[in-house]
């Protein structure tokens, strides 16, 4: 089977559905294609997500990643208010345990106010105590645009709309090999191949494998790293009423262990960050050796491992022992027990790391020819997915117009 179209969309998370519904509402006469190599849409770091979405509290205020979460997250309150997604606009508290997180805290405060964030509250110990009763801190922060959200039944509203466009989308289709011609690219798949003048890969976990497929050296490989969540009985979810978040350590792209109230009431409490040992692991015991080789063969992943080795060693053992997950939970909030929790879901996230051992923290999004590859997009990439797709839509109409 083969399949002739003005544009390919690699990916059917969030992102990818965002950009393909951006592209086709400014371009209904396009005829475009999106490509899920899974039988559902919205499997991986989409599925796997924790729901939040993001003020824009910790972006460097100029970046890409400020710039998209801000318009993005209004944008998607406005989304899910036009499609009756459910969604609240809860608000999370910032929590400073000591009294060298301070500088970080104000910090925080900074950098929320450049990036347009109104209605931030500066919380003494007692303050905190109003919004948490059950958190322990000396400091904190109050954000109200915070909230949540299931990023699934999003990505399922932007596919509905996208196909009601005109648009088509095909499932179980893994791209195999990827052929720049004259005027076109040749994308091969298992039983079909694609004909396009444009490429775009939002291609989450795999997309620097993708990247190269299509003749590219992006520079970067996506190294996986899983999180793993406990979940609250529900006899004990009323201990938090908001989102509750640790000051993070600015050396390090994760938030750190934090507590989230989901929209099902539901509330998680984690995740760790460990290596991976599948791009799509969300167990310990899934194993790829050639994602092993593909990690352990990057020399950008042993400068990486040199510098943060005992971080490293400290996450792994929380894998392992409920009682240190349980432990840094209490530094936060010492009256949960280990009895108060259960194992949660696991998620993986698509961390870019380049040729040095540096986690790329931007977004990154390169052009080449007539391809847009999205090589980097961690979190708030779902928040942002809107604002993102906006954002790859500009790029793409500008080379295969």
């Amino acid at each position: 089977m083969s399949t002739t179209a003005d544009l390919a969309i690699i990916g059917g998370g969030i992102v990818g559905c965002a950009t393909a519904l951006a592209i086709i509402s400014r371009s209904p006469s396009l005829k475009i294609v999106l490509i899920e190599k899974e039988p559902h849409l919205a499997t991986h770091q989409t599925g796997h997500n924790s729901g939040v979405i993001h003020a824009g509290l910790y972006y460097k205020p100029g970046s890409l990643k400020a710039a998209t979460c801000t318009a993005g997250r209004e944008a998607l309150y406005d989304f899910c208010e036009k499609y009756d997604i459910p969604h609240q606009r809860c608000g999370k508290v910032v929590v400073a345990v000591e009294e060298k997180e301070l500088p970080a805290l104000e910090e925080l405060e900074r950098r929320g106010r450049a990036n347009g964030l109104e209605g931030l509250q500066q919380l003494s110990a007692s303050g905190l105590n109003e919004h948490e009763p059950h958190v322990r801190g000396i400091a904190g922060l109050f954000v109200p645009q915070t909230g949540i959200v299931d990023y699934v039944r999003v990505t399922q509203v932007m596919a509905d709309l996208f196909r009601a466009s005109g648009g088509v989308i095909h499932l179980a289709t893994p791209i195999t090999q990827i052929d720049k011609q004259q005027d076109h690219y040749l994308l091969r798949a298992k039983g079909n191949s694609f004909r396009v003048r444009g490429l775009v890969n939002c291609a989450g976990l795999h997309t620097d494998q993708v990247a190269r497929m299509a003749g590219l050296r992006p520079g970067l490989q996506i190294v996986p790293f899983r999180g793993e969540y406990y979940e609250f009985k529900p006899e004990r979810s009323s201990l938090v009423n908001h989102l509750i978040y640790p000051v993070p350590d600015p050396e390090m792209p994760f938030l750190g262990v934090h507590f989230t109230r989901m929209i099902d009431g539901t509330v998680e409490a984690g995740p760790n960050a460990v290596l991976a040992w599948k791009r799509e692991g969300y167990r310990r015991s899934d194993i790829s050796l050639h994602d092993l080789a593909g990690t352990f063969s990057f020399g950008g992943f042993w400068k990486l491992s040199a510098r943060f080795w005992r971080v490293g060693i400290k996450e792994h053992g929380r894998s392992f022992s409920k009682r240190l997950f349980v432990k840094s939970l209490q530094r936060l909030m010492p009256d949960i027990r280990d009895e108060d929790l259960i194992p949660g879901e696991s998620g993986v996230r698509a961390q870019a790391v380049d040729s040095d051992g540096r986690m790329v923290d931007d977004f990154r999004i390169l052009t080449e020819g007539r391809m847009v590859h999205v090589l980097n997009a961690p979190s708030p990439a779902a928040t942002a997915s809107l604002s993102i797709g906006e954002h790859i839509a500009d790029r793409i109409m500008e080379v295969i117009a």
